[in-house]
Protein backbone atom coordinates (compact mmCIF):
# COMPACT_ATOMS: atom_id res chain seq x y z
CA UNK A 1 0.00 0.00 0.00
CA UNK A 2 1.16 3.12 -0.62
CA UNK A 3 -0.53 6.86 -0.49
CA UNK A 4 -0.17 8.87 -4.15
CA UNK A 5 -2.00 11.71 -3.62
CA UNK A 6 -4.03 14.09 -1.27
CA UNK A 7 -7.42 12.38 -1.89
CA UNK A 8 -5.89 8.90 -0.52
CA UNK A 9 -3.65 11.00 2.38
CA UNK A 10 -7.05 12.14 3.77
CA UNK A 11 -8.71 8.61 3.40
CA UNK A 12 -5.78 7.52 4.88
CA UNK A 13 -6.37 9.91 7.88
CA UNK A 14 -9.78 8.88 8.50
CA UNK A 15 -8.85 4.92 8.35
CA UNK A 16 -6.55 5.88 10.94
CA UNK A 17 -8.69 7.42 13.17
CA UNK A 18 -11.20 4.98 12.64
CA UNK A 19 -8.78 2.33 13.70
CA UNK A 20 -7.35 4.45 16.63
CA UNK A 21 -11.35 4.68 17.81
CA UNK A 22 -11.34 0.65 17.30
CA UNK A 23 -8.14 -0.32 19.10
CA UNK A 24 -9.55 2.15 22.23
CA UNK A 25 -13.15 0.49 22.29
CA UNK A 26 -11.85 -3.00 22.09
CA UNK A 27 -8.79 -2.28 24.82
CA UNK A 28 -12.31 -1.40 26.65
CA UNK A 29 -14.15 -4.27 25.89
CA UNK A 30 -14.10 -7.24 28.87
CA UNK A 31 -12.89 -10.38 27.13
CA UNK A 32 -12.98 -14.05 28.59
CA UNK A 33 -9.87 -15.24 26.52
CA UNK A 34 -7.01 -12.81 27.00
CA UNK A 35 -5.31 -14.26 24.25
CA UNK A 36 -7.75 -13.37 21.61
CA UNK A 37 -7.53 -10.03 22.97
CA UNK A 38 -4.01 -9.47 22.70
CA UNK A 39 -4.20 -10.64 19.17
CA UNK A 40 -6.91 -8.36 18.19
CA UNK A 41 -4.63 -5.44 19.82
CA UNK A 42 -1.65 -5.78 18.23
CA UNK A 43 -3.37 -6.82 14.62
CA UNK A 44 -4.89 -3.42 15.18
CA UNK A 45 -2.02 -1.83 16.40
CA UNK A 46 0.18 -3.46 12.85
CA UNK A 47 -2.23 -1.50 10.89
CA UNK A 48 -1.99 2.01 12.89
CA UNK A 49 1.19 2.12 12.30
CA UNK A 50 1.66 0.97 8.84
CA UNK A 51 -0.68 3.71 8.24
CA UNK A 52 1.39 5.90 9.75
CA UNK A 53 4.40 4.97 8.44
CA UNK A 54 2.35 5.56 4.62
CA UNK A 55 1.54 8.97 5.72
CA UNK A 56 5.19 9.99 6.47
CA UNK A 57 6.76 8.50 3.80
CA UNK A 58 3.95 10.45 1.81
CA UNK A 59 4.42 13.46 3.62
CA UNK A 60 8.80 12.95 3.24
CA UNK A 61 8.11 12.69 -0.55
CA UNK A 62 6.59 15.99 -1.05
CA UNK A 63 8.18 19.43 -1.54
CA UNK A 64 8.72 21.88 1.16
CA UNK A 65 6.33 24.50 1.49
CA UNK A 66 7.87 27.75 1.62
Amino acid sequence: MSVRNGQELENTRRKLHELEEAYGAAAQRPCDNGAVRQATLSSIRRLINQLKEEIVRYETRQPARG
